[in-house]
């Protein structure tokens, strides 16, 4: 009896010392090609079968079609002195000419530098300068909307570019309406691209290195000193295969693809991993649309779907009898923790019963975990899944010890998907990017998770986020779970706001699923009988109520700017105080 205590109490032990260190499968084994004899190996295989589809243009590319393209932008290039390690932007939406122009630049050895398109003029211009770009392409329209002013800013008095170091601006599709017609356009580059031979083209080509950097992206706002992770073609194209494997691509899928091109979500986990497997991507509109997403799953019969929490919310909005989605069976939830009630709503409402979620960063090219599509619902709901192969993670706490097995900290991630650091920037890359005593290079990715044990990892919120409420910690996303489990909110984000007593104090942003909405006291006891009743939002607000605001604030990529929240409650509580004072 005594020995059978004891053995139970050396295995409890034994649980609790257990490190959160994980190490992925060494199979299958990396890739080493770039972006060019990808495309090559996957035109000579599969020839006509179709890789793209632009629904907005009319335009469908076989694989042999889309190489030939990106040959002859890539001669183009050649011809405007563009050469290996010149930075090349793109400033547009999702369309078939970017991804030629990915292609192009990747043959070469150019650096494709994607530009976010809710930019400011003024953050454009700082982020093509920061970047170094010797030539732009830009779409005068993106959606409804014109971008003839930000042209305009980029141009001198004499029609010339205004910044310094870029050498031309060009019109990326010349199907749009413009005053700027003057200006050169994809088709004429291309066309001086006929003067450059196929040898010169192959002999640029075999100079490339699968681990020279093919793509920078900025990973936050450019005010002050912008930070641009630069991707190696050895990066993504590793992590869009192993991508696609955990979602059981195959050369029969069709995946709609919403999320941007400049974003990691629709360049890698979408347009990469269908061209690693040989699947079909959809780009239903250059710009977010929900109809037109809905319209090009039902009309080009898509197997898969991508997108994040504020895409999903639209979409499910606008789904009716009418609508059927048999076919679709998987897909990405990716740019944010996706709630609990919204996953269970896509498998019921489109079918999405294998629907994937997926952890990663920029500067991680970007998934590092990942649920397989045959996890089981609880996984897929409650984790961003297991380590990918070919990667390692840690979680540590403050003094940058590992912690064990169950408890939270900072998510650390090592491997192949290691961006090569910030351009420009050593002293930002030496922040994050740390080696500890044994010579091993992490990526400190600033998010708090916690490990189980079976090797599956819960994201708890991002550190910066957390709320500290008279010394305790709280967690938004929590918060978040429990209060869109109401059948009558939609979606919420929860923030500190400055309080002078507490520190900080919970607030709620809350979208409504119809007319009616609870009461704000009604909020608050929902949380209370869930949570903690210090985790019960103090203060309530509504997205469409006056000075809130019609819609959350958006990044690019779809996830909610909490900052941008942040300041709109402590200003909203600031006003109310004075009315109340006066």
């Amino acid at each position: 009896m005594a020995i059978e205590r004891l053995h139970q109490t050396l295995r409890h032990l034994d649980q609790k010392t257990r490190l959160s260190i994980l190490h992925g499968p060494k199979e299958p084994e990396l890739l080493s090609l770039h972006l060019g004899t990808l495309l090559d190996l996957q035109a000579q295989r599969l020839a006509s079968r179709t890789s793209l589809v632009s629904r907005a243009q009319n335009v469908r590319h076989s694989f042999s079609s889309l190489r030939a393209r990106s040959q002859e932008i890539a001669r183009g290039l050649l011809s405007l002195g563009i050469r290996h390690g010149d930075c090349v932007g793109v400033f547009a939406g999702n369309c078939a000419e970017y991804v030629e122009l990915f292609f192009a630049c990747g043959r070469i050895g150019a650096i494709l530098v994607v530009l976010n398109v809710t930019y400011t003029p003024e953050e454009l211009k700082r982020a093509i300068a920061a970047s170094e770009c010797k030539v732009l392409f830009i779409t005068a329209r993106i959606g409804t909307r014109s971008y003839d002013s930000t042209i305009e800013t980029l141009l001198d008095s004499n029609g010339a570019t205004s910044i310094p170091g870029l050498q031309k601006l060009l019109l990326l599709r010349d199907d749009q309406t413009t005053k700027y017609k003057f200006l050169p356009t994809l088709r004429d580059i291309i066309s001086r691209g006929h003067e450059v031979s196929d040898t010169a083209l192959q002999t640029t080509e075999l100079a490339v290195s699968p681990h020279d950097v093919c793509n920078l992206q900025f990973t936050s706002g450019t005010t002050g000193n912008p930070k641009a992770a630069m991707l190696t073609h050895f990066n993504i194209i590793n992590n869009a295969r192993f991508i696609g494997d955990r979602m059981a691509l195959s050369e029969k899928d069709i995946l709609c693809c919403p999320p941007p091109l400049f974003h990691c979500f629709g360049l890698v986990l979408g347009l990469l991993a269908t061209i690693t497997h040989g699947s079909t991507i959809v780009f239903p509109s250059d710009s977010f649309d929900a109809e037109s997403v809905l319209s090009a799953v039902l009309e080009e019969q898509c197997t898969a779907i991508h997108g994040v929490p504020a895409m999903w919310a639209a979409e499910m909005q606008l789904i009716g009898p009418q609508h059927d989605f048999s076919r679709l069976r998987t897909g990405i939830a990716a740019g944010s923790a996706t709630p609990r009630q919204m996953m269970e709503d896509l498998g019921k409402k489109m079918s999405l019963k294998y629907l994937t979620n997926t952890y990663g960063m920029t500067e991680t090219s970007p998934a590092s975990f990942m649920t397989s599509w045959n996890d089981t619902l609880e996984r897929r709901l409650a984790t961003v899944g297991t380590i990918l192969p070919h990667t390692s993670a840690k979680i540590i706490d403050g003094q940058g010890n590992i912690v064990p097995i169950g408890c939270k900290g900072e998510l650390c991630i090592s491997g192949y998907l290691l961006q090569k650091g910030y351009w420009k920037n050593p002293e930002k890359t030496k922040e994050v990017m740390i080696r500890d005593e044994h010579g091993t290079l992490w990526m400190h990715t600033g998010d708090e998770a916690v490990f189980d044990e079976d090797g599956y990892c819960k994201i708890t919120g991002r550190i910066k986020d957390i709320i500290i409420r008279g010394g305790e910690n709280i967690f938004p996303l929590e918060i978040e779970e429990i209060l869109m489990e109401h059948p009558l909110i939609m979606n919420a984000s929860v923030v500190g706001l400055k309080d002078d007593k507490y520190g900080e104090i919970v607030a709620s942003f809350l979208q409504a699923a119809s007319d009616k909405r609870p009461d704000d006291e009604e909020v608050r006891s929902w949380v209370r009988r869930r949570l903690g009743r210090h985790k019960a939002p103090k203060h309530v607000f509504w997205i469409g109520d006056p000075k809130v605001g019609d819609s959350y604030p958006l990044t690019g990529s779809g996830k909610i700017k909490k900052n941008v929240l942040r300041e709109l409650g402590d200003t909203l509580l600031k006003e109310s105080l004075a009315v109340r004072q006066s």
